[in-house]
């Protein structure tokens, strides 16, 4: 069977990130490690990868996981993970096994907003380890955030939940503003999903609170996604999530208005499916199918499974209304943008 094929269908193993999680977060915790001695390689070529990241990142951000994951991995095979094998000096040795962990993050997210959960997983635990390697506490907490992310998104919340948790203990010391206030978002959504809602009100709140203490220009380049735009449309996720819509479209519209000016697709659409859902729970159709339509010319533009997901919830949300034309107009038009 073809590689990449088999590991696109392998599934996501709720049991697969305990045991990397829970030693991330001791040896977190533990500052009295050992350093490992060795020769030397250029920090010229560590600077090189992380120039790359950005670019990457950028893509995904603007055109989805799908749009350049294949171009990532055969930068990595060809460039990052080679220099790994080779030998380095400590400091370098750090910064390099930081600096890949950021790009295997990342290829690990792009493989989650394409759906390919298993190879995602994969990929997050890999990032996990280098990320120990580099002693980089922010960076190891922010690779559990997207574990995280993914295990409340696959129907693991309480999965979802201990994995954001013990992320915060890792980070408790450290100066890492925009980590914490995604860590705060992504329990609330656990918490939503699992029915808590003075919990998940209370993680939304504290999110907003750590937010509003972020000075961008301290802030390392993976986080800069981490951002009013994300953090409204999660919290809007978690509002839609114990069905208080009024929250929920509150934050979905902050969320949307940051967007736009951002010129985000992907997050304008998942974020406009939030809105549409909570016009859906009032008995709005008028409102939720134009929210819909918003949703569904915003997931043309990029390449995200997530922006899919979004619109069959959409169309899900709309089934109890019936026979009602709007809904046999949202259908055929979701039909048509799957096609």
């Amino acid at each position: 069977m073809d590689r990449r094929k088999f590991l696109a269908a392998t599934p996501f193993a709720a049991a697969a990130g305990t045991g990397p999680s829970r030693d991330w977060l001791l040896n977190a915790l533990d500052q009295d490690q050992p350093a490992q001695r060795g020769t030397r390689v250029r920090l010229e070529d560590v600077t090189s990868v992380r120039n790359m990241f950005g670019v990457f990142q950028e893509i995904d951000v603007m055109q989805g996981g799908g749009a350049g994951r294949l171009l990532l991995t055969s930068y990595m095979n060809a460039q990052v993970y080679p220099l790994l094998r080779r030998t380095h000096s400590e400091q370098v040795r750090r910064a390099l096994c930081g600096a890949a962990a950021e790009q295997t993050y990342l290829l690990g997210w792009m493989a989650f907003d394409n759906g390919e959960h298993g190879t995602a997983q994969r990929y997050l635990i890999q990032a996990l380890r280098l990320a120990e390697e580099s002693r980089d506490v922010p960076l190891g907490a922010h690779v559990l955030a997207g574990m995280a992310d993914q295990a409340t998104l696959v129907g693991r919340p309480e999965e979802g939940r201990r994995l954001a948790q013990a992320a915060r203990q890792g980070v408790r010391d450290a100066d890492a503003r925009a980590c914490l206030a995604d860590l705060w978002a992504l329990e609330a959504r656990a918490l939503a999903v699992l029915g808590d809602a003075k919990g998940a009100a209370l993680a939304v709140s504290s999110s907003e609170r750590v937010f509003g203490q972020v000075e961008p220009a301290r802030e390392p380049e993976w986080a800069k996604f981490i951002d009013a735009a994300y953090l409204h449309g999660e919290h809007a996720n978690a509002f839609r999530d114990l069905k208080q819509p009024e929250h929920a479209a509150e934050h979905a519209r902050q969320s949307i208005a940051h967007a736009r000016t951002q010129q985000r697709s992907r997050r304008g659409a998942m974020s406009q499916a939030a809105l549409a859902a909570a016009h859906l729970q009032k008995g709005d159709l008028e409102h939720g199918h134009a929210a819909g339509l918003k949703t569904l010319a915003l997931a043309r533009k990029v390449r995200s499974s997530r922006c899919h997901d979004a619109v069959r919830d959409v169309r899900q949300r709309m089934i109890p209304f019936g026979a009602h034309p709007l809904v046999s107009d949202f259908s055929e038009r979701s039909r048509l943008v799957a096609a």
